[in-house]
């Protein structure tokens, strides 16, 4: 096997970002409708408007001010040829104020819907499931457009996708006497090189210790928490022990650190701040360094493969349109002016949203070889989890993943099944 191709960041290609917060590395930011005021939209009736002229609201919870900017401009060209007129507002807590303008039954007409939150929405009857009306929704991988399906429908569709990526610091790679044939293929070159890259005030590598980064590595033992139909808990499994087993083997020798053992608020933080020789993130990270390390550089891998093989996570949104919407078709309208090929890449230079529809990743990735490795299409990447109640299980699994130094793969696997079966069997009545 050939080692992997190094992708080396272009800093020309430097956006404004904000911080990054931990909520947005969990997986993309989210976007929404929202309206002026104390509420969302004009009303919370079901009446459907189809007269010109419609006033839209859309919430977004971006992950940066340049998302921001971005998302108004390609608003403001939807204007222009719909005659529509769209109200763009950020939200601090998406999933918060999404849930009250559900319960008040004045939701906003189009808005980001997160993974982890999406089965609770749509079986909550809160979505309007559009998946039909999309031009071409064979052009997105089946992968995330099965995050977003509801009782056989393809309720609403992905607005941008990323994958994880080993990210390097070429100098401190280079000081450390390595090279380009060291790139690691495998767990045990990644050890290698971590172990080679640990000196002094910087880790060889430093991750979250969230189950949406060391996931990866129960992925590529062979392992996963759910089955491939998500209707059985599969998280107590040898191959998931082993792939936390590596994982705690790195963190007990030191050579392997979560992001709070070396005082950041995240993994993007310690790399930028040269604590950490490498990581594991997502595009976001390209924004982070941009923004707050300008003077921090780095290269892409492919993750390394595991005993099972290949194995990745991909985190997405989609764009929900509310059922209580009395918009609905220009909402529509409205989602499927953003999900052009020409609006997926305009995002994509903008803020480093990768873009999910196949024409628009092949063009963006033509033009930015360098970030290929955070590409959500690729093979052995795994979809989010969107049973309905089981972001609760999952942020459990979480908090015990924090202890992985003291604690037993083995047990914390176990929590995880205890709590989980239930979930799914309630999520099948």
């Amino acid at each position: 096997m050939a080692p992997p191709r190094p992708h080396t960041h272009a800093r020309a290609r430097t956006r404004t970002t904000a911080r990054t917060t931990t909520a947005v590395l969990s997986g993309l930011a989210v976007l929404a409708t929202a309206g002026c005021g104390s509420g969302f939209g004009s009303s919370g009736g079901q009446q459907q408007t189809r007269a010109g002229n419609q006033r839209l609201t859309v919430l977004i919870a971006p992950s940066s001010t340049a998302e921001t900017t971005a998302v108004k401009q390609a608003v403001a060209g939807y204007e222009k040829t719909s005659g529509n007129q769209v109200t763009v507002q950020t939200a601090a807590d998406i999933n918060q104020q999404l849930g009250q303008a559900f319960s008040g039954g004045n939701p906003p007409d189009v808005f980001y819907v997160n993974s982890d939150q999406f089965a609770n929405y749509a079986q909550g009857g809160s979505l309007y499931p559009y998946g039909d009306k999309i031009w071409n929704l064979d052009a997105y991988p089946k992968s995330l457009l099965a995050s977003f399906s509801n009782d056989g429908k393809q309720t609403c569709v992905p607005k941008d996708g990323s994958s994880l990526a080993l990210a390097v610091n070429p100098k401190l790679w280079k000081a450390a006497g390595l090279t380009d044939k060291d790139h690691p293929r495998t767990w045990d070159d990644l050890e290698r090189v971590a172990k080679k890259l640990t000196k002094g005030k910087v880790t060889g590598l430093v991750t979250s210790e969230e189950y949406q980064r060391l996931g990866a590595f129960m992925k590529q033992a062979g392992g996963w928490v759910t089955n491939a139909s998500q209707t059985t808990m599969t998280a107590d499994s040898k191959a998931n022990e082993k792939g936390l087993d590596f994982v705690k083997k790195g963190l007990n020798a030191g050579w392997w650190k979560f992001s709070k053992q070396v005082d950041a608020l995240n993994a993007g933080e310690a790399f930028g701040q040269g604590k950490a020789a490498m990581t594991i993130e997502g595009s976001w990270l390209d924004g982070q360094l941009a923004h707050d390390y300008p003077d921090t550089d780095y290269k892409l891998f492919d993750l390394p493969e595991g005993p099972g093989g290949k194995g990745n996570l991909a985190f997405t949104t989609c764009w929900g349109v509310a059922q209580k919407s009395r918009h609905r078709d220009a909402a529509v309208d409205l989602v499927q002016y953003l999900s052009t090929s020409e609006q997926q890449q305009a995002m994509a230079e903008k803020f480093g949203a990768i873009p999910v529809r196949e024409s628009s990743a092949e063009a963006y990735f033509a033009r930015h070889p360098e970030f290929e490795p955070w590409s959500p299409m690729a093979k052995g990447v795994q979809g989010p989890t969107t049973v309905k109640g089981m972001d609760k299980p999952l942020a459990q699994f979480n908090s015990e993943l924090l202890n992985l130094r003291s604690a037993a793969p083995k047990t914390i696997l176990g929590n995880l099944q205890h709590n989980g079966e239930p979930v799914i069997k309630e999520a099948q009545r």
